[in-house]
């Protein structure tokens, strides 16, 4: 899923270096939900996630950014046939996860990203107290892959 992402998809530049860019991840984002959009049909994952065809258009051209994450798993979870709760508890422990292998705290990774959080902000997203869209997740996991050792 969107944490996987960091391990199988980003390629190129800034894998290389260790440098992550939120660009990066919000690419492979918008790749793996239009991916799973073309594969198991605009209608299926309507059916299936109750998203409405508006949100489903756009995710299906790329446009992911301001995309909830729950939605997004909810996409990526149709053709896979897995459950979208468990995929969203899964992204939440690998960012905790990440976050205590890097030493980071909330208020230093709001203070890094370019989204208009604060650090309690940043924590409500994390524990799934507040949405947190797919390119808040990138610039989140780019904070934290870049300060892994």
């Amino acid at each position: 899923m969107f944490h996987e992402v960091v391990a199988e998809g980003a390629t190129g530049p800034e894998r290389d270096t260790g440098e992550m860019t939120a660009a990066t991840l919000l690419a492979s984002f918008e790749t793996l939900v239009s991916e799973a959009v073309a594969e198991a049909g605009r209608d299926r994952i309507a059916e299936e996630t109750g998203i409405d065809g508006e949100r489903l258009a756009a995710a299906a051209a790329g446009d992911v950014e301001g995309l909830r994450l729950e939605d997004g798993v909810a996409i990526v979870a149709v053709p896979t046939d897995r459950d979208g709760d468990v995929l969203v508890a899964e992204v939440r422990d690998h960012l905790l996860m990440g976050m205590a292998t890097a030493v980071l705290d909330v208020d230093t990774i709001a203070a890094a990203i370019d989204a208009d959080l604060t650090g309690q902000e940043v924590q409500q997203a994390l524990e799934g107290r507040a949405a947190m869209t797919l390119g808040q997740l990138a610039e989140i996991m780019a904070v934290i892959e870049r300060r892994k050792p």
